[in-house]
């Protein structure tokens, strides 16, 4: 009886391992951009590029912004396993002085939620 036991424990760890290894996975090019100084009403538009390093077709579910000075964009098709996405980014130029934003990648990656941040500096006309 014992013995039944160890091979059902056995089995689903195996099980588990196996589950855990068919995920998706989103390694970034780079997690910070520093746009430096920009000029106002300047493009405020930047990408993220990553790529999918799972094994399953990676899902961007949601997107969260730290204000209503940045637009977000992304492809809503999954990202096929070792394929490229990128998540474009608009920064509001008419805002004046230094910023740092924070953006929050939602995913079906093992490594979910993923932060990015912008930095830069909006000089005055």
């Amino acid at each position: 009886m014992m013995k039944i036991i160890w091979i059902i424990l056995f089995l689903f760890a195996s099980l588990g391992v196996i589950k855990a290894q068919k995920t998706a996975e989103m390694t970034f090019q780079d997690e910070v951009l520093d746009f430096g100084s920009i000029t106002y009403e300047a493009d405020g538009c930047f990408e993220f590029v990553f790529k999918n390093t799972g094994r399953m077709p990676l899902i961007i579910q949601k997107v969260d912004l730290a204000c209503g000075c940045t637009v977000a964009e992304w492809e809503k098709a999954p990202v096929l396993r070792k394929k490229l996405g990128s998540i474009h980014i608009t920064y509001d130029t008419k805002r004046i002085g230094a910023f740092q934003k924070n953006i929050t990648v939602y995913s079906n990656a093992k490594n979910s939620p993923i932060v990015l941040t912008i930095i830069g500096n909006v000089k005055k006309e």
